[in-house]
């Protein structure tokens, strides 16, 4: 199921393999910070940080992606935040 109505530039996120040291250096992460899915970011989108419990971390992606995933849970390694200057593209 493809969401139409956000309209996000995904292609701009570079595709980052889960372990990868890119994916390591950021460990925690707070509420409201935007990331997105490392290895594929078209198909959660952009999501916000909501919480991390128990070494998971808790991301409402609102259906920004391919998949229309709302919310979901990741292990951080698979997580990539959204620097500041890559935002105003997106």
């Amino acid at each position: 199921m493809k969401n139409v109505d956000i309209s996000y530039r995904l292609e701009l996120l570079p595709s980052v393999p889960a372990f990868h040291r890119r994916a390591r250096e950021h460990r925690d992460f707070d509420g409201g910070e935007l990331v997105y899915y490392g290895p594929h970011p078209t198909y959660y989108g952009i999501g916000e940080v909501k919480e991390t419990i128990n070494g998971f971390v808790a991301v409402d992606f609102r259906g920004t992606g391919e998949f229309g995933v709302h919310e979901d849970m990741f292990r951080p390694e698979y997580l990539i935040v959204i620097p500041s200057a890559t935002k105003s593209l997106l």
